[in-house]
């Protein structure tokens, strides 16, 4: 289990298309919000792998965690939601 397991549950989860990419969001314990990006390598066994650099913020709520989403991840529709 990571530290990740430990301290947070994913609340949504949004593939792309080809189901290569995902944005997870996530609650810590103490309440703020976060997420993360990963990309699933089909040679590696379908194994998800964190490609992004977001888990650290913290957010208030979901939705700014989703709005900065949208921001920083250029692949993430806005209507997924």
């Amino acid at each position: 289990m990571t530290q990740k397991e430990k301290t947070s549950k994913v609340m949504e989860s949004f593939e792309n298309d080809l189901e290569d990419r995902c944005v997870d969001f996530f609650v810590r314990n103490d309440g703020t919000f976060g997420f993360e990006e990963y990309r699933r390598d089909h040679e590696e066994g379908g194994r998800w792998s964190k490609v992004g650099q977001f888990s650290g913020t913290r957010f208030s709520s979901l939705e700014a965690a989703k709005a900065s989403a949208k921001y920083l991840v250029p692949w993430l529709p806005s209507s997924s939601w």
